[in-house]
């Protein structure tokens, strides 16, 4: 008997079909067990750190993918139109590059839920002799670039309206970040770049300046595929409550913003300076105290600056003395007989460190620990521990940097220090020195890292007159 099997497979293929279009676009990504998630190279978006792929964005795609038990792929697009493409296409599920959301681009695209906000401003290099600049008509006829296709350039064709003279270039091949970096360096006059960008670049460059706002504080969100069903949106929306409920949100922003101060830049200008004078006669001696001490020399190094700027001679009216600023109890303890000596002193101020980061409980994870052994090494363990008791009858986590943070400034107020085992204690004070090493250290991996590049190229090929990048 002959069986026809025709039949047989074009049922099949209609079923198969069926169940095809019935997928959602979350089905999608699960069956495929990845999700695409393109984002550009930055230090507010994504980049290599000292210690693997961080930044905020792809910490909370990596949180993402997690929440949906799929694999993260990344695609890295400098350029949002070609980014945006990408999502069009199909080729990409969520643009995550601190993408603002601007009606135009509502037009276009699905957005997730907010969870910051930045502000445009223009920017520029301050220099002897120059006027600062007030309003949109000082920028007409200066060289002025923007990100092609970002929503600086957006704003800046809406201020044309009524400014018709105004003029720029949209760049299509450098981000935000690498424009920054032209102003800087006196290759162009203005751009205008996004608050959060700019303080982080103003550590590394603090000749950069803003001068005025030319948009309103506006909502940055994950950008995903218009046409598409609604599938993926309400993830993100689920995502982002529970990420927000959780406290989760608040320790990545804090982690990536929480030690960003208000810019000081005289501060900024002296600690370059220091690294380049000061740091080269001792940074042998940090290197091989923190390899001894399983530490990393740049936040060794960064302590000694919080402590001392570098200053072999320092002391205080309290008797604490030498480069890593050591009482006389805590150089006894960590068998230092001479504080005055520099090598003495960092191995002593590399020791104790690590006595405080081994006695900081063990189920707390890094960089939390790190964070916390530093305020102890400022104000003291006990202390530390009073202010972690507190976090936990205010109903946050103890564990958490981010929350014992905001409980140590307490123990200066009677309502809360009598309530504690070591009682009074200046609590602000750990706050900001935390947050200060943080900046150092920072930017000395940032100054570390660019030297290292610098290293890695060639000579140039012939000696020109006209200044380089």
């Amino acid at each position: 008997m002959r069986f026809n099997l025709l039949p047989v497979i074009l049922a099949l293929l209609i079923t198969l079909s069926g169940c095809s279009q019935d997928m959602t676009q979350v089905d999608r990504i699960k069956d495929d067990d990845t999700l695409v998630v393109v984002t550009r190279n930055s230090p507010i978006t994504y980049y290599e750190g000292p210690f693997g792929p961080t930044g905020l964005e792809y910490d909370l795609a990596n949180l993402f993918a997690e929440h949906l038990s799929v694999e993260l792929k990344l695609i890295v697009e400098e350029n949002y139109s070609r980014m945006f493409e990408l999502l069009q296409d199909g080729k990409a599920d969520i643009a995550a590059a601190n993408v603002t959301v601007t009606d135009s681009r509502k037009q276009q695209l699905h957005f997730g839920p907010s969870y910051m906000e930045v502000t445009q401003q223009v920017v520029y290099r301050i220099r002897n002799n120059s006027k600062r600049p007030r309003k949109i008509k000082d920028l007409i006829g200066k060289d002025i670039e923007v990100t092609a296709g970002s929503s600086h350039a957006e704003t800046l064709l809406a201020l044309k309206k009524d400014t018709p003279d105004l003029h720029w270039e949209e760049n299509e091949e450098l981000d935000s970040d690498e424009l920054l970096q032209l102003v800087w360096s006196q290759f162009i006059d203005y751009t205008i770049a996004d608050s959060t960008e700019i303080k982080l670049k103003q550590r590394l460059y603090p000749e950069l300046a803003t001068t005025f706002n030319v948009s309103k504080p506006e909502p940055v969100a994950w950008a995903m595929q218009q046409n598409m069903d609604d599938s993926l949106r309400n993830e993100t929306v689920s995502f982002f409550s529970k990420i927000k409920q959780d406290g989760t949100l608040k320790e990545l922003i804090n982690k990536y913003y929480g030690h960003v101060r208000k810019f000081n830049y005289v501060g900024t200008q002296a600690f370059l300076r220091d690294i380049a004078n000061k740091l080269p006669q001792y940074i042998d001696i940090f290197k091989l105290s923190s390899h001894t001490q399983h530490l990393d020399w740049r936040l060794l190094a960064a302590v000694g600056y919080q402590e001392s700027r570098w200053d072999p001679d320092a002391v205080s009216p309290t008797g604490v003395r030498g480069i890593m600023m050591l009482t006389n109890n805590t150089a006894k303890f960590v068998g230092i007989e001479d504080r005055r000596d520099i090598t003495q002193s960092i191995e002593g101020g590399a020791k104790y460190l690590r006595y405080m980061i081994d006695k900081i409980p063990s189920h707390i994870q890094e960089p939390d620990r790190t964070w916390m052994a530093l305020a102890s090494y400022n104000i003291g363990f006990g202390h530390l521990e009073d202010a972690r008791k507190i976090t936990q009858k205010r109903g946050q986590n103890p564990d958490k940097w981010v929350d014992v943070k905001e409980s140590l400034p307490l123990l200066s107020k009677k309502k809360w220090y009598k309530q504690t085992k070591h009682g009074y204690a200046r609590g602000k004070e750990p706050v900001g020195y935390v947050s200060n090493i943080r900046n150092y250290y920072e930017l000395l991996v940032w100054h570390d890292e660019l030297n290292a590049y610098q290293e890695e190229q060639p000579p140039p090929p012939i000696s020109i007159s006209s200044p380089a990048l």
